[in-house]
């Protein structure tokens, strides 16, 4: 059976990763790049030995599938190009720029019966992986995402940049809708809001608490599952998991850990950027449905927007008291 035939579309310093990963797959190749910047579109082409198009549309016509590794408000446009033309897209995180425009990209796949998955690449963390089989029911959920200033995404708020990866592991883990979201955020060094908190009440009574930043001194990406006699934390960097279970009743037990027991699951070895572009080729050869969906990508967003509202709304009363 041939390979599939991939496309990178955009090919900057996350994109350029996406190219090579795709020179590396058992089940694909790397049919060619386009990137709107000549000179380095056909270095990452001359590298790999494949053709570069400086407009995309032409790339369409070599592929079965694209990866779509461009600046946010480019999503939309030029996956509704791909999947006009029958191709399969993955597009990086978030899936575009607005819930109108997310929702017809889920349209146009679906009426094209073509696979359209989110680069959500957190969901193929090892960390996570191995986190998933004792993650039940969560109760409370921690997360902390948060980096130095690198000058990079700066095209869009922190939320859409960081936040957003943990609003899709929560959503994929709490089996119930937001009900009510409150945030706070600020602008520091970009212009966007570059540090940001919000708080998710689902109906079904679990609460996530969320904190992402761009302007800190330090790099940490870690969660913290709680729920009924054991929680669960998850560092995504280091990757590592422990399991705090309870094995006993701890009523009238002066030290917790006696009644407690830890469990440090194996963390498998794993590029998540091959594995997301191998599950991606999967789904394509086998038709199934992708670990990431379009829906996935569109709840995220959804949330997303819905806390960026928050933090418009607080900002505008805190200057209305200036």
């Amino acid at each position: 059976m041939a390979k599939l035939k991939i496309g990178v579309i955009g090919v900057g310093s996350l994109g350029q990763h996406h190219a090579r990963v795709c020179t590396e797959l058992s089940n694909a190749e790397l049919a060619g790049v386009a990137d709107i910047n000549p000179e380095r579109g056909q270095e990452v082409a001359g590298r790999h030995k494949v053709p570069f198009f400086a407009d995309h549309r032409d790339l369409l016509r070599q592929v079965d599938a694209v990866s779509i590794v461009v600046p946010t408000t480019l999503h939309h446009q030029i996956a509704i190009d791909a999947l006009a033309a029958g191709k399969h897209v993955l597009v990086e995180k978030p899936i575009t720029a607005t819930v109108a425009q997310a929702r017809e990209l889920i349209t146009l796949a679906e009426q094209n019966k073509l696979k359209l998955q989110v680069g959500h690449i957190e969901r193929f963390n090892p960390a996570l992986l191995a986190a998933s089989p004792h993650i039940h029911d969560p109760k409370f959920i921690e997360c902390l995402r948060i980096s130095p200033f690198g000058g990079r995404n700066t095209d869009v708020p922190v939320v859409l940049d960081l936040m957003i990866h943990d609003i899709d592991i929560v959503l994929s883990f709490v089996d119930s809708e937001p009900e009510r979201v409150s945030a706070i955020g600020c602008s520091l060094v970009s212009g966007r809001e570059d540090i940001a908190n919000a708080r998710l009440e689902f109906r079904n009574g679990c609460v996530a608490n969320l904190t992402a930043s761009r302007i800190s001194g330090k790099k940490e990406r870690k969660m913290r599952f709680f729920q009924e006699y054991s929680y669960v934390t998850v560092d995504f960097l280091n990757p590592g998991v422990r399991v705090h279970k309870l094995k006993g009743d701890p009523r009238g037990v002066s030290d917790i850990s006696q009644v407690m027991e830890i469990i440090e699951p194996k963390i498998g070895k794993v590029e998540q950027l091959k594995a997301e572009l191998g599950s991606f080729a999967d789904c394509i050869i086998n038709d199934t449905i992708p670990l990431v969906t379009g829906r996935d990508g569109l709840r995220a967003l959804q949330v997303a927007e819905e806390i960026m509202g928050e933090i418009e709304k607080r900002n505008q009363r805190l200057k209305g008291k200036t």
